[in-house]
């Protein structure tokens, strides 16, 4: 499961630019990258989780502008078209179900302490 964000934020004033600034670190932060300019995606490893991340980037909107999250499935995700000028490029790889993304690895790790420590 992927998520989108999409965002369009104003940028006139020096107050504008940084909450458009903490925004975007907080969706790096979370685990986006920039698809293009304003479109950043996740890959999350359930529907709850897609939430999770949606709930987490929604207390941290700007005053102003407006922001989007889509969820589209790996299967959606793997229909994406892109094209470069007029030629196409290949749509970008769905990572394998076994990825885990630094959150979920200090989380796991986490567990394993636990576990290590009960035997």
């Amino acid at each position: 499961m992927w998520v989108l964000a999409l965002f369009d934020l104003p940028t006139q004033s020096k107050k504008q630019r940084r909450a458009y600034s903490v925004f975007r670190k907080g969706l790096l932060e979370s685990g986006f990258t920039m698809m293009q300019y304003s479109v950043y995606q996740r890959h999350c490893s359930s529907p709850e989780n897609a939430q999770a991340h949606i709930a987490r980037m929604g207390r941290r909107l700007p005053p102003e502008g407006e922001v989007r999250f889509i969820t589209i499935t790996d299967k959606q995700f793997e229909h994406i078209r892109i094209f470069w000028g007029k030629q196409r490029m290949p749509s970008e790889k769905t990572p394998d179900q076994l990825t885990f993304f630094e959150s979920d690895r200090c989380f796991f790790k986490s567990i394993q302490r636990v576990m290590q420590s009960l035997v």
